[in-house]
């Protein structure tokens, strides 16, 4: 080539290296530069030349060309695009947010541009405006009007309109794979969970390279308590992109559910390569450290979280959490600081009243720590729709369906498996002192909270009848035999991936199966239960104090509380009249001041022999997910069982409710001494 070659013969050699870029980014790379030695800095190869780089892994060498043709090319959207992908595939995944954000202002119709400026922006920790990006992906993707509006609708969480929008839509066009998309994010939105899993299946059969209908699936089998399954799709995300920070976080997050904590930390550590400025990441590598028992690592990623935004509630409310941090002086000023702001999220404040409140608790300051305690549980309290009539109303019912002839009719039904070690109570009981001396015996290990038996439960109820008052329950009542040894064999396999171990028992603590006793034994009746007991003063307000991650409805008032201990007392005191012996109580007071004996009955009712490691759980390495976790890892000690009497003064509301139960604890009043 020359200093004269015309214009066209540019352009076409420029066209015929474009053609070269997919098959042969090498040759592709070559002719571009042989173009440059004649037009130097021409804008078109050098792009050509930084793809054909990037095309051959050389990311560092496209990043070097496309950094200085952006800053000359400040209104070329695709320069600005071709930069953003770059440094988003080379990890450096927080600095491709601005190219990005240039580029679609430039260009507002790309959708690859706004994809990725969604992923980049997630995992940098801006929830609201990733859904935007996301929102303008799907808008700039499709040209149907329909589509677009049941987008609008479902981005500003107008649900009922995006759901009826949808449903006219895919009747007319029923394998449009967006559609069916956006309708499993409507259901699990809704929290059916079971429909989205159907409705993305299929989307994923008409499409299998729809990688967002994938990543949705994958995220609603793990809310659907199927994390194996869950796992298997990420792992199908990251073979066709390695990189991708969301699949990524995905798969920490599915990891920590089935204690693959380690990983989970590696894969946080690296995230928080590319996304140093993302407290929420920082917040769940802290969680995931906290329950591995790295506790100094986990105090750590939390500081480095709160640096980033010192008003994120939830993180300071993590530390408290820890039950043996102490908050210093100016960790106090800061956050009654953040308090005193009238910006202050509604989520972020409730966390901050339950700091405050453990951290004047510390410094026994009772009454002021009272008061944020209980503002921060009204707050939460005005956010949920509990009632402790339906409680009660359940229990009744319970009651008076699971007889002493009800289980005798249904003797020998159900999976013969000894493996689960169940512990039930209330939360705050001890329940995660009992799985940790249990689970320091060589034949038993601890996992977690287990959420299986609950997902029994929601699948009883969806096949009863919804027209009855109690659907799950009618329709377990109706089972035979087999059908009880199929649920018993069901929850075996559901839980074995998180058995890590060659152990033959393992623990199930979830407190509030205590509701669901009767299944369990139908299902699994050579399984042990174990009832983790508190006082009930000293439960229940260790209960208002604790803002949980989930669940727990019950809560967040004290006459609430104490209807629901007194509920739960009432049922288990049921459950020992009409299968005598079958459950073991633990009484926690008793468990401090002679733990051996304890320990040894306790072991006696598992079928286990004595192992001296039990008297020496707190030596146990095992991971711990509870807000128990760092207590556990410490020798018991005498001085938590009568705190709750520096609040005595404000707990009248709660002593009213419990009635005769407080006073005659821990023996159970006759049942027609309990007002029900």
């Amino acid at each position: 080539m020359s200093d004269a070659t015309p214009t066209g013969t540019l352009e076409q050699a420029l066209a015929h290296a474009t053609r070269l870029l997919d098959r042969d980014p090498l040759l592709a790379g070559e002719q571009a530069t042989e173009i440059l030695k004649v037009a130097a800095g021409h804008p078109d190869a050098l792009r050509l030349l930084a793809a054909a780089k990037a095309a051959l892994g050389d990311l560092q060498g496209a990043i070097g060309i496309l950094e200085p043709l952006a800053r000359a090319q400040p209104n070329w959207a695709a320069a600005h695009l071709d930069l953003g992908l770059a440094l988003g595939r080379s990890g450096r995944g927080q600095d491709a947010i601005a190219p990005l954000r240039r580029a679609v202002a430039l260009k507002p119709d790309l959708p690859q541009a706004w994809r990725a400026l969604g992923d980049h922006l997630l995992a940098a920790g801006e929830d609201a405006a990733a859904d935007a990006a996301y929102a303008n992906h799907v808008r700039h993707s499709t040209r149907d009007p329909h589509l677009l509006a049941a987008a609008a609708a479902l981005a500003e969480n107008r649900i009922p309109e995006a759901e009826t929008l949808l449903r006219e839509h895919l009747k007319r066009a029923p394998t449009d794979v967006a559609a069916i998309r956006m309708f499993a994010e409507v259901a699990a939105r809704l929290g059916r969970y079971e429909d989205a899993c159907r409705l993305l299946a299929r989307c994923l059969e008409l499409a299998p390279s729809f990688q967002a209908a994938r990543q949705n699936y994958a995220l609603v089998l793990h809310r659907n308590n199927q994390p194996e399954r869950a796992l298997a799709e990420v792992e199908r995300l990251l073979a066709a992109e390695p990189d991708h920070p969301g699949y990524r976080n995905l798969k920490a997050v599915v990891l920590c559910r089935t204690g693959d904590y380690e990983t989970a930390i590696r894969i946080y550590a690296d995230l928080l390569q590319q996304y140093p400025r993302n407290p929420k990441v920082w917040m769940s590598y802290g969680h995931a450290l906290k329950t591995a028992g790295h506790g100094d690592r986990a105090i750590a990623a939390y500081r480095r979280s709160l640096e980033d935004e010192p008003s994120f509630g939830e993180v300071w409310w993590s530390l408290a959490n820890l039950k043996t941090f102490g908050f210093s002086a100016d960790d106090l000023a800061v956050m009654r600081q953040q308090l005193a702001r009238d910006d202050l999220g509604e989520d972020d404040r409730l966390h901050l009243e339950f700091a405050v409140g453990k951290a004047l608790e510390d410094e026994a300051e009772y009454e002021s720590s009272f008061r944020h305690y209980a503002q921060g549980n009204a707050i939460r309290r005005a956010q949920l729709h509990y009632s402790a009539d339906d409680t009660s109303r359940r229990v009744r019912h319970i009651r008076e369906r699971y007889t002493r002839d009800f289980f005798a009719a249904r003797a020998g039904a159900g999976s013969p498996a000894r493996d689960p070690v169940f512990i039930v109570g209330l939360p705050r009981a001890g329940s995660t002192l009992i799985e940790q001396i249990l689970s320091s015996h060589s034949q038993v290990e601890g996992t977690m909270e287990l959420p299986e038996i609950i997902s029994i439960t929601r699948m009883l109820r969806e096949q009863g009848d919804p027209d009855s008052a109690m659907p799950y329950h009618e329709a377990l009542a109706a089972l035979d035999a087999e059908a009880l040894r199929e649920l018993g064999e069901h929850y075996l396999a559901h839980t074995r991936i998180l058995r890590k171990t060659a152990a033959p028992l393992f623990i199930d603590k979830m407190p509030n199966n205590f509701m669901h006793v009767g299944l369990i034994h139908l299902i699994l009746p050579n399984a042990k239960i174990i009832d983790a007991r508190r006082h009930p003063l000293a439960c229940c307000f260790s209960g208002f104090k604790q803002h949980f991650a989930r669940g727990q409805s019950f809560s967040y008032s004290l006459e609430d509380l104490g209807r629901y201990y007194r509920d739960y007392v009432v049922l288990m005191a049921h459950f020992d009249a009409v299968l005598p012996g079958r459950i073991h109580r633990v009484i926690y007071e008793r468990m401090v001041e002679d733990t051996e004996a304890e320990v040894r009955s306790l072991l006696d009712y598992c079928g286990l022999p004595f192992e001296e490691s039990c008297l020496r759980f707190f030596e146990n390495a095992r991971p711990v997910r509870t807000a128990s976790s760092e207590q556990v890892r410490r020798p018991i000690y005498r001085e938590g069982v009568d705190h709750w009497r520096h609040y005595a003064p404000w707990l009248a509301p709660l002593e009213t409710a419990l009635g005769p139960i407080a006073e005659r604890y821990p023996e159970v009043p006759q049942q027609d001494a309990i007002r029900e």
